[in-house]
C-alpha cells in the first residue's frame, strides 16, 4: 500500500519573520533616500507614501510574529498543565 506523506512548510516563523524585518529595513531606507534626495533620484516615478505604507505594514508583520513567538512558550506551557493536575504545573 501507498503511504501518505505529509508536506511540512519550508519555512519556520523565525524564517518569516527574518524575511519581514530585512524587507521592511529595505523598503524604509528606500523610501527614505527616494524622498530626500532631488538628483539623480528624482526623475524615478514611485509612488513615495504606498512604498513607505508597504514598509510599515511589514515591520507591523514582523512585531506580530515576534509576539507569536513570545507568547508561544507560555500558551504550550499553560495547555499542558491544563489536562494535569495543579501540583504537576510549573
Amino acid at each position: 500500500m501507498m503511504e501518505e506523506k505529509k508536506m511540512n512548510f519550508p519555512l519556520s516563523v523565525s524564517d518569516i519573520s527574518l524575511w519581514l524585518a530585512v524587507m521592511a529595513i529595505i523598503l524604509l531606507i528606500t523610501s527614505e533616500l527616494l524622498s530626500s534626495s532631488t538628483g539623480y533620484f528624482g526623475n524615478i516615478v514611485i509612488e513615495k507614501k504606498l512604498l513607505r505604507l508597504v514598509a510599515l505594514a511589514l515591520g507591523a508583520g514582523f512585531m506580530v510574529t515576534v509576539i507569536m513567538r513570545v507568547f508561544q512558550p507560555i500558551a504550550r506551557a499553560f495547555t499542558q498543565c491544563i489536562p494535569i493536575s495543579p501540583q504537576n504545573c510549573f
